[in-house]
């Protein structure tokens, strides 16, 4: 009975042309890769902004690492774990202006286990309508009244914040940079309308954190209001060139978190490779400004070469470049058209993205050569140009 079912349901997402498949993929760098078959592919589908998993500093400190064992054997509460994890702590807190910081095992985890700890059935949450995923369940499981507001509409928030009582605590929750389209939160608005309104404002700054600001910390500091925002979620899986997520904020929030989030309690403790990869790119961040330098040149080449290729591409300072095809089945034969040309490019579909809204997904790196941002621009223009 059940897998009639679920046979019915895979058959119906085929028919949609939202099927989904794993991809084998070997990364040999930052932005290049092969799959079983031999084919060579250049990387514009990661979310590796800076370049940094195949740094040899990146490498050499989680090969250091390994001393410590391939796992953790447990979780921090029961058995503890490496130096690495109490040191990248402090660094990360440091990094985003923050009293203390926690890490969890994934940047879903921390989103996840924040809004899980913190809201209860007697708070309201206030979601941006594009917030990631992690933020959407994290509501869900928190049992808080959750109420969307338009994206990036501060009219419509306040007008939700008027409407709502004052029964329990408000939370703002926004992505700081959204994932699927690359624009930013409009955080000085969202920092006005929590004092006036007594809210708690929690950032997801996953796509932000070593992309935007002078030193790289993110969208706050690229407005100049890190201490607006009460709770920074990262994660270390993008720029950080690792895995796993974190959550910043006051000593008391983050002893709190420590006491009463289910997913950091009862999850296994990361790996001392990975904590140390981490620990190695956010040092290379902080050290050395020419990272964010060539991500940020290889951004403005990129949307300006697709310009002129006849792309149409939104005005953005990011490295998430959303190109609108319509239909779920235009976008994979785009997706596979570039593939064939030797370029990786995510074609998203719903539910990532509503209908009608089905777009490539084109992110650059700060490791992207000149000549590897033409190639894939010319191939764009080739399958999608006007």
């Amino acid at each position: 009975m059940l897998e009639e079912r679920l046979a019915r349901e895979l058959a119906e997402l085929r028919a949609k042309e939202r099927g989904r498949e794993v991809a084998d993929l070997c990364f040999e760098g930052p932005v290049t890769a092969r799959d079983r078959a031999g084919g060579e592919y250049l990387v514009f589908s990661s979310n590796n902004y800076l370049g940094l998993t195949h740094a040899d500093k990146v490498v050499d400190a989680a090969k250091k690492a390994l001393a410590f064992g391939t796992g953790s054997g447990g979780s921090r509460l029961i058995t503890g774990a490496s130096f690495a994890a109490s040191d990248l702590e402090r660094e990360l807190a440091a990094f985003t202006r923050a009293e203390r910081a926690l890490i969890f095992n994934t940047g879903y985890m921390a989103n996840l286990g924040a809004l899980y700890a913190l809201a209860g059935k007697d708070d309201v949450i206030f979601s941006d309508e594009l917030n990631h995923a992690s933020i959407i369940d994290g509501c869900r499981i928190s049992r808080a009244r959750t109420l969307v507001y338009k994206h990036n509409d501060l009219e419509d928030l306040e007008r939700l914040l008027k409407e709502t009582g004052r029964a329990g605590q408000r939370f703002i929750v926004s992505d700081g940079v959204f994932s699927m389209d690359g624009d930013l939160a409009d955080l000085p608005g969202l920092v006005v309308l929590k004092e006036r309104y007594d809210a708690f404002l929690i950032i997801d700054d996953a796509h932000g954190a070593g992309v935007l600001g002078g030193d790289g910390s993110g969208t706050a500091a690229h407005y100049g209001l890190t201490g607006g925002v009460d709770l920074h979620i990262g994660t270390l899986s993008k720029a950080l060139a690792s895995e796993g997520g974190f959550a910043a904020g006051s000593g008391t929030v983050i002893e709190y978190l420590i006491n009463k989030s289910r997913p950091f309690i009862f999850s296994t403790a990361l790996s001392a490779p990975s904590l140390a990869a981490a620990g190695a790119a956010l040092s290379l961040l902080r050290e050395d400004p020419a990272y964010l330098r060539r991500l940020r040149e290889n951004i403005a080449l990129a949307r300006a070469l697709l310009r002129e290729g006849g792309v149409n591409v939104p005005e953005g300072i990011t490295p998430i470049i959303p190109i609108i095809i319509g239909g779920a089945g235009r976008t994979t034969l785009a997706a596979a058209a570039l593939r064939r040309r030797g370029v990786l490019v995510s074609g998203i579909r719903p539910p990532t993205v509503r209908d009608g809204t089905c777009r490539l997904r084109f992110t650059l790196s700060a490791a992207h050569t000149e000549e590897q941002i033409r190639r894939a621009a010319a191939a764009l223009s080739e399958v999608v140009g006007c």
